[in-house]
Order: C-alpha cells, then sequence, then structure tokens
C-alpha cells in the first residue's frame, strides 16, 4: 500500500490538510459533527463514494486521532464512528468554509446529498443581525432515519442528533422538500396540503427562522475580473 502523500511543510495549514486534505475526507467529518453514525448511515450521506474508499478514509482519520469508533451497548450491538474533542474543534471551520463556499460567483443546481449537510446548512446562514425579533424555538426535524434538534436562542442557533424533549414544532419530509422549505423556496402550507410534508405545532415560527435565514443570505461573490 503507498504511503500517505504529505505536503512536507511544517506550517499548521499544510499539516491540516495533511490530516483532512484528501478527497472525502472533509466531508466525512461533516457527516460526523452532528453526532456518532453508523458506516451504513456515514455511506447513506455520502453516495458518491466506494465503501473501499470511505473506509481507508476513517482508518485515515482515526489513525490522525480526528475520529474513533465506539461500540454501542446492547441491545444495539453495533459500532460507531464519532469524532474526538479534537476533531470536533473542527465542526466552526466547517461552518465557516460552507459559509464561504455559499458565495461563489457562480450558484450550482447540485443537491444537498445528506441531511447532515443540510441541517449544517442552518449553521452557516444563520445571523443573528439579521433576528431582529430575537427567536426563541425550538424545532424536531426527521429526514427519513435522521432526526435533529434545532434551536434558536439569544441570537444563536444550535443543532444536534436526536429528538428534541420538548420542541414547539415539528417537521417530516424528504430532503428536497426540507431543503426547499427551509431555504424558501416553497411554502409549509404548500407542501403538507401535497402530502409531502408533515408539519406540527407553532408553524409560524419555522416561517419566520425561514425568513431570518433568507435575509441572512450573504451577497454572491464577485468573480473576479480579467485583466
Amino acid at each position: 500500500m503507498a504511503s500517505k502523500r504529505s505536503y512536507g511543510d511544517g506550517c499548521g495549514i499544510a499539516r491540516a490538510m495533511d490530516l483532512v486534505g484528501e478527497r472525502w475526507a472533509l466531508l466525512v467529518v461533516r457527516e460526523l459533527v452532528l453526532g456518532p453514525k453508523r458506516f451504513t448511515a456515514l455511506h447513506a450521506g455520502l453516495p458518491g463514494v466506494s465503501p473501499n474508499v470511505l473506509a481507508q478514509r476513517l482508518r485515515e482519520l482515526e489513525a490522525a486521532g480526528v475520529l474513533r469508533r465506539r461500540a454501542l451497548g446492547p441491545p444495539a450491538g453495533a459500532r460507531v464512528y464519532e469524532l474526538t474533542e479534537w476533531g470536533q474543534e473542527l465542526e466552526p471551520l466547517l461552518v465557516g468554509l460552507g459559509r464561504w463556499g455559499g458565495r461563489t460567483p457562480e450558484p450550482t443546481a447540485d443537491p444537498y446529498r445528506s441531511a447532515d449537510s443540510l441541517l449544517l446548512w442552518l449553521r452557516s446562514r444563520y445571523d443573528p443581525a439579521a433576528d431582529v425579533t430575537r427567536l426563541a424555538v425550538v424545532l424536531a426535524v426527521r429526514v427519513g432515519d435522521d432526526r435533529f434538534a434545532v434551536a434558536v436562542r439569544d441570537g444563536r442557533l444550535t443543532v444536534e442528533r436526536g429528538v428534541p424533549a420538548a420542541p414547539d414544532a415539528t417537521l417530516t419530509g424528504d430532503l428536497p422538500v426540507l431543503t426547499d422549505i427551509l431555504q424558501g423556496r416553497r411554502s409549509i402550507a404548500e407542501a403538507a396540503q401535497n402530502g409531502e410534508l408533515a408539519a406540527g405545532g407553532d408553524v409560524a415560527a419555522v416561517d419566520r427562522l425561514v425568513d431570518v435565514l433568507i435575509t441572512s443570505r450573504p451577497a454572491t461573490a464577485q468573480a473576479p475580473v480579467p485583466a
């Protein structure tokens, strides 16, 4: 097996790229930021990577101390992958990278491939300066087998994997529909009427959050002017 490539540069940026710069590596980290996942769930969120390449990236990230394997207790008896404390420090960098990438001068029609990527988009898009009414809401979001708790309070939006204890509103739907809802391209009422979305609780609070996200949308970066 060939040895892992290195930039051979003592700069911290180059050393970070030695660890997470291989193709798919940083997206593996993205899939684990919100909580542990089994191999099959990781692969479902990264459908473009082969199982062999995914296994290799997991081994490399584990060897580097970015993630670890953990056995679930009974009755599950399965293994999950989770970020180490050091690996979790990549979260604000990923959110910042997502915010920067969202301002690319050339828009894309590529869909979101995983629920985690959409929920992290909320983190990168939310701007407390646009939240003039200071929302205070807890949402339970379900996408297939994935469940998330989204909380907005005190000018901060957080996302965790799991079910909140007392959500103010609930949203259940597939990834394309929830993407359209949260990015303001479709209304909750329309999707619910068509049977594509199940919504409950304080749906108006979700609409207000979507308004904030739309207002928070950063200006698209300008393409460089040719010399």
